[in-house]
C-alpha cells in the first residue's frame, strides 16, 4: 500500500474544482500523517469519540470534517473546531448545532443529507423537503449551509447508482447559489459516477489506504 502514490493518482483524475476529503475512519495516525504529508488537509471521520481523540494527536491545521451520523447530544464536543458536518439530517440538529456554534463564537459549515436510496440504514431529508428546510434554516445565524450529501444505494447496480445521483444533483442545480454551492455525493466505489452526476466533493477511503481488514 503506497498512500502518497494512490493520493497522486486520484488526485491526477479529478478536476481542480473537485474537494477531496480523505475518509479516516479506523485508520493509525502514521497512516493519516502519511497522507498530511503528501499534502491532503481534509479528512472525515464518522465517530466523535475518534474524532476528538485525531484532532488532539494530529496537526493542527488538519480540517475536520464530520461525515457520519450526527447525534444532537454529540455536537458540543466538536463545536469548537469542527470544519464541515456533512451530516445534518434535522432540523433538531440544526438547532443545536446553531447553539453550539454561538456558543463557541463560530459559524459551522454544514451540508444537508438528502436520503436518495430505498435503505432504511441511511438517514437523511426527503427530497422533497428540502428547500423548505433551506428556508428554514436563514433564522439561524451560526450555521452556514454549504450544499447538500448524500449516499447511493449499497448495490453493484450502477444504473440505480447513477438515477439517484442524477436525483439530487437535479435537486443541488435547483438550489444552488452563490453560497450553495457543494454537492458531497461518491465514495471509493462510486465516486466516478459521482462525478458523471456533478459531485464537486467525493469522500474516499479504500481507494487511498486499501481494504479495512
Amino acid at each position: 500500500m503506497n498512500i502518497r502514490k494512490n493520493i497522486q493518482l486520484i488526485k491526477a483524475n479529478l478536476s481542480k474544482n473537485i474537494c477531496l476529503v480523505i475518509v479516516s475512519k479506523k485508520q493509525s495516525n502514521n497512516n493519516i500523517i502519511e497522507a498530511y504529508n503528501a499534502g491532503q488537509k481534509i479528512f472525515g471521520e464518522n465517530k466523535v469519540q475518534e474524532l476528538i481523540k485525531k484532532k488532539e494527536e494530529l496537526p493542527n491545521d488538519i480540517k475536520w470534517h464530520m461525515i457520519g451520523h450526527l447525534q444532537t447530544n454529540k455536537v458540543k464536543f466538536i463545536a469548537p473546531f469542527i470544519d464541515m458536518i456533512h451530516s445534518v439530517d434535522s432540523l433538531k440538529l440544526i438547532n443545536e448545532i446553531d447553539k453550539r456554534a454561538e456558543q463557541n463564537n463560530r459559524i459551522i459549515n454544514c451540508l444537508l443529507q438528502v436520503h436518495i436510496s430505498k435503505e432504511k440504514t441511511k438517514f437523511g431529508f426527503d427530497i422533497d423537503k428540502i428547500e423548505e428546510t433551506i428556508e428554514e434554516t436563514l433564522k439561524f445565524k451560526n450555521i452556514n449551509i454549504r450544499g447538500l450529501m448524500a449516499m447511493a444505494s449499497n448495490t453493484s447496480d450502477k444504473n440505480k447508482i447513477t438515477k439517484e445521483f442524477s436525483l439530487i444533483n437535479n435537486l443541488f442545480k435547483k438550489i444552488q447559489n452563490k453560497n450553495i454551492n457543494l454537492l458531497s455525493i461518491g465514495m471509493s466505489s462510486d465516486y466516478l459516477l459521482a462525478i458523471q452526476n456533478g459531485s464537486n466533493m467525493v469522500r474516499l477511503g479504500s481507494s487511498i489506504f486499501g481494504k479495512r481488514k
